[in-house]
């Protein structure tokens, strides 16, 4: 299911205020397959940018259409939607597979890993498809992988633009893991009256 954005945006979820564009990690962005070391971080940028472009894009290497992109966020985020903008002359992605949650998977894992959900891709060239998620499946995402398959015929693949839209939660990832750390009780934080010598109790 796409979005064609035959309404008016700014009353709509695709609107930019949906982008959770601000929430990737973008330092740890990885790509398997980019013909150019680190340029999978250049295609995610503002909703409003996805367009523009210096020249820089994700692209695999010849002769080898497949990419697979690893995207971590800073906090848990509910996707809703995602879009792609691909490249010219049968370079764009025609298949996207997405997996939730799975660090350091490669080519190998994801052959014989169910995918969370796939889409038959359209050249979306102007940026004006949005691919809509199952999004009770899409909830608490920590990282994605996406997996592209193929291409429309061309002998690599290119990507211009990678957006999600959805929610974040206010909690980032890494205060998570520091308050199941700090729910474990230490038995030095606990030492009874007799143990401290003072004149109260921190048994709770």
């Amino acid at each position: 299911m796409s979005c064609t954005h035959d309404h008016n945006c700014e009353d709509h979820e695709c609107s930019s205020d949906w982008s959770l564009y601000k929430h990737i990690d973008l330092s740890k962005v990885t790509a398997l397959n980019e013909a150019v070391s680190g340029s999978a971080k250049s295609v995610f940028k503002a909703w409003e940018q996805r367009l523009h472009s210096s020249g820089e894009h994700l692209e695999s290497n010849e002769g080898d259409a497949e990419l697979l992109v690893f995207v971590p966020f800073t906090s848990d985020v509910k996707i809703k939607s995602i879009s792609i903008v691909g490249g010219p002359e049968g370079t764009s992605p025609s298949k996207l597979r997405v997996f939730i949650n799975r660090e350091g998977i490669d080519f190998s894992d994801v052959e014989s890993m169910q995918a969370v959900q796939e889409w038959e891709l359209a050249e979306n060239l102007q940026g004006i498809l949005e691919y809509q998620t199952r999004y009770s499946k899409f909830q608490s995402v920590g990282n994605i992988t996406l997996h592209f398959p193929e291409s429309f015929g061309g002998d690599t693949t290119q990507i211009r633009y990678i957006g999600f839209k959805g929610e974040a939660t206010q909690l980032k990832r890494d205060v998570v893991a520091t308050i199941v750390y700090e729910i474990r009780p230490n038995p030095s934080d606990h030492k009874t009256k007799a143990e401290t010598g003072g004149g109260f109790s921190q048994v709770e």
